[in-house]
């Protein structure tokens, strides 16, 4: 009988004191358990804010460099400024040593792509083009989750057609046809695919190319109507 009124005791007490109990007799590993979550909770809060303020830096710089690029660029090409042109692409390329995005994300990861593009586009105006080139290709590789990347492979691309370099300059122009980030350039790139393997003689590859331009881009009125007068070129030959 007193077992039974026991068990009747057990059954009919307070939900509130069950858990009261519980907490009291578990007291030391809940309040550990609540402590790591608090410091989680901080340390993410202080990573979060460490890497707004990396970044913030890092847009802030950039833009800065931008400036000094477009005060120097009727010049770039003078002697007279060749000094200070050295001296803003030694400090790009150190700061896009710094700012990989490895660390620090996607926002930096940005900065250094748009450090590599002002030094791609001063060897550019200087007909450097193997430099452009290089400079094109690491600007594409540290901003790759940005539309940056597929413009700076279109004009790693360029770069690469200027060097009579036909087959890289078409793996750079489908390298930017592939990226994830929209870009506005895509039927220019995919006829210069079919431009380029015109140019070495292969006739399937390129109308195969001006096709994709028409299929995908037919909105685009100005590189179908091209594709279009190419394929049919092509065609009648």
């Amino acid at each position: 009988m007193q077992s039974e009124e026991k068990e009747k005791n057990a059954v009919s007490a307070p939900v509130g004191d069950v858990i009261n109990e519980f907490i009291q007799k578990h007291r030391q590993p809940i309040f550990a358990a609540i402590g790591l979550i608090l410091l989680s909770l901080i340390a993410f809060i202080v990573v979060l804010s460490v890497m707004d303020m990396v970044r913030g830096k890092a847009i802030s710089a950039v833009e800065e460099f931008t400036s000094r690029y477009e005060t120097l660029h009727p010049s770039i090409t003078e002697e007279y400024a060749e000094v200070d042109v050295e001296e803003l692409i030694s400090e790009l390329e150190t700061f896009a040593g710094r700012n990989s995005g490895k660390i620090s994300g996607i926002a930096t990861g940005y900065a250094a792509g748009k450090a590599w593009a002002l030094i791609a586009n001063i060897h550019g105006e200087r007909k450097n083009w193997p430099a452009a080139e290089a400079a094109w290709a690491l600007a594409a590789k540290t901003a790759k989750k940005t539309y940056l990347a597929p413009l700076a492979l279109f004009n790693a691309g360029a770069a690469a057609e200027e060097q009579g370099k036909t087959s890289e300059a078409i793996e750079y122009y489908t390298s930017s046809l592939a990226s994830t980030a929209e870009f506005p350039g895509a039927p220019r790139a995919q006829f210069a695919v079919g431009r380029l393997q015109e140019s070495l003689g292969d006739t399937a590859a390129a109308i195969e190319a001006y096709r994709a331009v028409i299929s995908r881009w037919s909105y685009d009125q100005v590189w179908t109507s091209l594709a279009h007068s190419r394929i049919i070129a092509l065609e009648g030959e």
